[in-house]
């Protein structure tokens, strides 16, 4: 029955406002998530709040300040404008929430409840189309944490990764293609870059990831977790879609944070790299992002296509993500009416 059912959509988050204050309480939360910096808590405190929060707030204020629009943080507006399409596709109530800053996910499954007084089943939906521990694990340990919490019992329904979801993939590609000028020589395919170390603890069985040669290609049953794994197969199935030879995309990783080893070719060398190979005609896009936000309009939009163009590069386009389009919304009706249709609990 419709009346048992609710869903909240969770995306990363966004501080309040871009100014200094606001960016250092969103960046506490978010750096002192355990999941987002694997320390115990005693070293992650003191390098979040004795040296991170003392130097990057002004900064990451400034990059904020870039993309800031009337109607607030992007990231939060599209997300919002995504669940009003939402609400108006699915038969019972869809809520948005941040997994950091707000608003909170305990704020959405509260409203749930406010609305749904007899929901059963909570469906989330985390806007993520790869696994990773930073991303789609920290959101469902969150949503665990607070259900425990709140005195109605509820099934938790999770959508597992869409990263090879046909329907997910045949709309990648039509974004893609849709933005491609008529003239280009290459698409980069920049995806959020995580440490090694979160890949190899992400491996549930410890025997695969970084351990077998080629592990990525290699067929386990630690793929379902493995994020470098995910990210190729996304970027293979769209190649294919769209026709591409090997030699006109590539794959790099994007927002590197702290010393530690890193997945690569990095973004940011692979953009001078191909500026300083003259390429005329790039086109970027983010996959891993399915909402545009700083990552990719201020650091992939304005900074990549700096460091492009400094290289010695030519023309540059950034493909939005797939942000408030009615077909991606309609994917995401899609996939949670499917839950509804039949549930099952998430262990």
């Amino acid at each position: 029955m419709a009346n048992e059912y609710g869903a909240i959509i969770v995306n990363v988050g966004s501080p309040d406002d871009p100014s200094v204050p606001a960016v250092k309480r969103y960046l506490d939360e978010f750096l002192m998530d355990e999941y987002i910096i694997d320390l115990p808590y005693i070293l992650r405190a003191l390098l979040v709040k004795g040296i991170i929060l003392n130097v990057r707030p002004k900064k990451s204020a400034h990059a904020y300040s870039e993309v800031w629009t009337d109607e607030g943080s992007p990231l939060v507006a599209i997300t919002q404008r995504v669940t009003n399409q939402l609400n108006k596709m699915v038969p019972f109530p869809v809520e948005m929430a941040m997994r950091y800053g707000n608003p909170s996910i305990e704020h959405a499954i509260r409203q749930l409840l406010l609305k749904q007084p007899n929901i059963k089943h909570l469906i989330l939906i985390p806007l993520y189309p790869h696994y990773a521990m930073a991303t789609t694990k920290t959101v469902t340990e969150k949503v665990r944490s607070i259900l425990q919490k709140i005195s109605q019992p509820l099934d938790l329904i999770v959508q597992k990764p869409f990263f090879n979801e046909q329907r997910y993939i045949n709309l990648l590609s039509k974004s893609i293609q849709e933005k491609l000028p008529k003239q280009w020589d290459h698409i980069l395919f920049s995806y959020h870059g995580i440490p090694v170390r979160h890949l190899k603890k992400t491996d549930p069985f410890q025997n695969h990831c970084r351990k077998v040669k080629n592990c990525c290609e290699v067929a386990s049953k630690s793929h379902p977790f493995c994020y470098s794994h995910q990210v190729k197969q996304t970027t293979y199935l769209v190649a294919k879609q769209l026709g591409l030879s090997e030699s006109q995309y590539s794959i790099s990783f994007q927002s590197r944070l702290g010393l530690d080893e890193w997945l690569t070719p990095s973004t940011t060398d692979t953009l001078k790299d191909l500026g300083q190979k003259e390429t005329k005609h790039l086109v970027v896009v983010c996959p891993a992002f399915v909402t545009d936000c700083l990552e990719t309009i201020e650091e992939i939009g304005m900074e990549g296509k700096e460091d492009f163009v400094e290289a010695g590069g030519g023309d540059y386009t950034l493909v939005p993500c797939l942000n408030d389009r009615p077909d991606w919304s309609q994917l995401l009706a899609s996939y949670i009416q499917e839950h509804a249709t039949s549930p099952v609990t998430t262990p």
